[in-house]
Parts: C-alpha cells; sequence; structure tokens
C-alpha cells in the first residue's frame, strides 16, 4: 500500500468508526466515496477479521465483470496483485490470504449450490441491482455470531425491495450519502454533473442520494428543446471527415400490435457523440401476413442504402433484437449474401435504466444529435413516459413509442462502455 497520507471525508471516518452492525451500509449518490472506503479499509479489514474463523467470504455484484471493476481492481490498485489475486475460473480471489467467493448475482445457480455453508463475510456491491433471491439465499448464511455484511448501492424506488429491508427492524448501520458530502471531487465536475441531471429523477438519487419514484416524461433534456439536438447533413459530414467513427443499426422486431423499428447512429470514437442519422417504424398490420422475414430483408434492405448513400458511409454493424433468433439469422445470413461488410450480431440488451441514463446524459452534454430522417425516433423521445412502478421501466400501453427507443439503444450498447468514460 502506498504511504502517501490518505485523506477521509467526515462521513468516510465515520464509517469506519461506527459500523459494527450485523447490516453496514451506504447508499446515496454517485461519487460519493461509498466504496472507495471499502476498498481502502472495510473489506480488507473484515476479512483478516475473521480469518482462520469457520464459514465462507463473499463478495456479490451484478456480475463477475463489475465485480472485478468494481471491487476486486481498486483493491488491486491499493494493495497490489500478489495480495489480492485476480477472479479466478473458480469464481474465487485471494485477499490477504483468505479464499472470497465473487459471485456474480446473474448466476443465480451458482449461488444456490451454497444453500448448505454458513458465511462469515458478506460484500454486497450495487446492492440495489442484484438479483433478491441470491440476496435471500445468501442473507440466510449469515449465521455465525462474528458474521457480518457491508454493502453500498445508489437508491431507486422508495418501494425498491433492499429500501424496503435497510428500513426493516433489522440490526443496521446505515449512512445515506449526497454528492456533496464528498470534499475530495472537483468543484467543475460537480457543477456539470448538476446541470446534467438537473429536471430528471437521476438527480434526485445520484445527487441527493434520495429514493424516488421515476415518473412522468423520461427525456427532459430533450423536450425542453428538441430543435436543440437536430443536426444538418453539413455538420454530419463535417464530423465524418474530421473524427473516427461506426455506424452501428439497431433493428426492434414487433409483435402483432406494435411495430418493427430501425434507428441508425453515427458513433464518432473521439468525441463520444451519438447522431442519429436514420430512424423508420413499420407496423405489422400494415402488412396482409404481417411482415415476413423476405419483406423484412428488403426493409432493411433499403434502409442500409438510404444511410449508406445519403452520407457516403459504410454502416458497420447491424444489432437485432436478441429475442428473435430466426429473423435475426435471416438479416444476418442476406447482409453476407448482399452487403459483405456489415457485421451482424444480436443486441446486448443492458438494463434499460442504464441505457436511459447514458442517454439522458449524452443530450445534456451536447453529445447526441439527431438529423431531419428521425421523424419516429423524435416523436418517441417526446412521448417516453416512466411507468412508475417500483422496478424502473418505460411505459409499454401502447401510448408511445418504445420499439424505436429500443433500436436506438441497441445502436449503441456496443460502444456503452466508452460513452460512459468519455
Amino acid at each position: 500500500m502506498q504511504n502517501d497520507l490518505i485523506e477521509l471525508s467526515v462521513k468516510q471516518a465515520q464509517y469506519i468508526r461506527e459500523a459494527n452492525k450485523r447490516w453496514n451500509g451506504k447508499v446515496g449518490a454517485t461519487q460519493c466515496g461509498k466504496t472507495y472506503i471499502d476498498t481502502l479499509y472495510i473489506i480488507p479489514h473484515r476479512i483478516v477479521e475473521r480469518a482462520g474463523k469457520s464459514g465462507l467470504s463473499f463478495i456479490v455484484g451484478v456480475s463477475k465483470e463489475t465485480i472485478q471493476r468494481n471491487v476486486i481492481e481498486p483493491l488491486q490498485e491499493i494493495y497490489g496483485d500478489k495480495v489480492v489475486t485476480g477472479i479466478s475460473s473458480n469464481n474465487t480471489c485471494q485477499i490477504f490470504g483468505e479464499k472470497v467467493y465473487c459471485i456474480g448475482a446473474d448466476n443465480v445457480g451458482r449461488v444456490r449450490k451454497f444453500r448448505g455453508p454458513r458465511v462469515k463475510y458478506l460484500y454486497i456491491d450495487e446492492a440495489y441491482d442484484i438479483n433478491r433471491e441470491v440476496f435471500e439465499l445468501l442473507k440466510t448464511r449469515l449465521s455465525f455470531e462474528y458474521s457480518c455484511c457491508d454493502f453500498a448501492g445508489n437508491p431507486q424506488s422508495p418501494n425498491h425491495w433492499f429500501e424496503e429491508f435497510i428500513n426493516s427492524d433489522v440490526d443496521i448501520y446505515l449512512q445515506r450519502y449526497s454528492l456533496f458530502d464528498n470534499p475530495f471531487l472537483p468543484q467543475k465536475y460537480v457543477d456539470e454533473l448538476c446541470r446534467e441531471l438537473k429536471g430528471t429523477v437521476y438527480y434526485d438519487r445520484y445527487i441527493l442520494g434520495l429514493a424516488k419514484n421515476a415518473e412522468g416524461l423520461i427525456y427532459t433534456p430533450f423536450v425542453s428543446n428538441p430543435d436543440k439536438f437536430l443536426m444538418g447533413k453539413d455538420e454530419v459530414d463535417d464530423l465524418f471527415t474530421k473524427s473516427r467513427f461506426e455506424i452501428h443499426t439497431g433493428i426492434d422486431f414487433g409483435g402483432n400490435k406494435s411495430a418493427t423499428t430501425f434507428v441508425a447512429n453515427a458513433i464518432f470514437l473521439s468525441s463520444g457523440i451519438i447522431v442519429s442519422l436514420a430512424s423508420e417504424r413499420h407496423l405489422n398490420a400494415d402488412y396482409k401476413n404481417g411482415i415476413t422475414p423476405d419483406i423484412l430483408d428488403e426493409l432493411v434492405d433499403i434502409f442500409v442504402r438510404r444511410v449508406q448513400k445519403k452520407y457516403d458511409v459504410p454502416v458497420n454493424y447491424i444489432f437485432w433484437d436478441n429475442e428473435n433468433t430466426t429473423l435475426g439469422n435471416g438479416i444476418k445470413n442476406y447482409m453476407a449474401n448482399n452487403f459483405g461488410h456489415i457485421d451482424v450480431y444480436p443486441c446486448l440488451k443492458k438494463p434499460i435504466k442504464d441505457r436511459i441514463y447514458l442517454t439522458i446524459r449524452l443530450m445534456a452534454q451536447e453529445r447526441y444529435f439527431y438529423t431531419e430522417d428521425c421523424d419516429t425516433l423524435k416523436k418517441a423521445f417526446l412521448e417516453a413516459m416512466w411507468e412508475g412502478k417500483t422496478e424502473d421501466k418505460r411505459l409499454d400501453d401502447f401510448s408511445s413509442d418504445i420499439d424505436s427507443l429500443d433500436a436506438f439503444e441497441y445502436g449503441f450498447t456496443k460502444r456503452m462502455k466508452e460513452l460512459i468514460n468519455e
């Protein structure tokens, strides 16, 4: 560990002194120092404190990859990769000589294998986003007198099951953080984030650290001034000449009552800008026998050629709704025979709330634009509403076009990590 002087916020120091309950946690704003104190001190201390005692130690997160990124790599930066090893193929790592099981909550089957063994230490990363069944299974295994759990997370709805748990009569030490509880953040970053998220549910959650329902219009930065995001062809052409780019087309397959939608996005890799070049919406009901595979191939062909001709650039990728493999493979075969340069894949369905959060931030940071050929997508942004229940979902009662929003998002999720980092 480095010998540099370590500064702690008031709340971080308080947590070290007072978090000695069976359940100990920090919930609240993003970037407020919740996880930093866990990797700096809490996780190593708890594990070493229980070294040699009966029971297993666990780190649980949304996935194995997020545990590696959010917990293991920060631990390694502080203590080195000999003291803290990476996660092995059997989902374990070594922390100060102790074996620790690192389980992604998306792997319910693996967690079920631990029904019998008792747990001496449990750490939960992104607590609101893990699978509830995984939580309930491990919760019952904290059965030693010295068993305890630490957790951190960003709050969501007041009715979220984890919010209800931490507000119950469990033996808990709980801290709630706002962004302003971290005195070490650059003021410019704080000011910009506040500006970007103002007027959205994310301001309440990620700035103030409050559990708030998502309700009302979703894309408020766009709704307030849609013309601000409109980009002319000359401006788009200028971007093509100045920056590396990829063209990603997302396709959402519609059912009997919905529509099949296409959205082509230009992703400019050096600046992190997205420009939606074109969008289309085709109602299945408008076709006598619905949109058959042959009709779908023809529609995709026309759409791709239209984009390529107007901007004189190649479409690089097509990402299709992964719930219909037959249609997706049909498009893949058609593209291989007619457009050899286009790679076709099933879409990466990231959580909807993560896709929405990124889109809102791109809009607020003036890194999202659309063209005059995106009437269906523009309308979808203007009308999209939160469902307003426990889980964050878009209202899906056919009163708005969420199919176009899905296609739009399929057309950027391959580069989601880079866009967030930008």
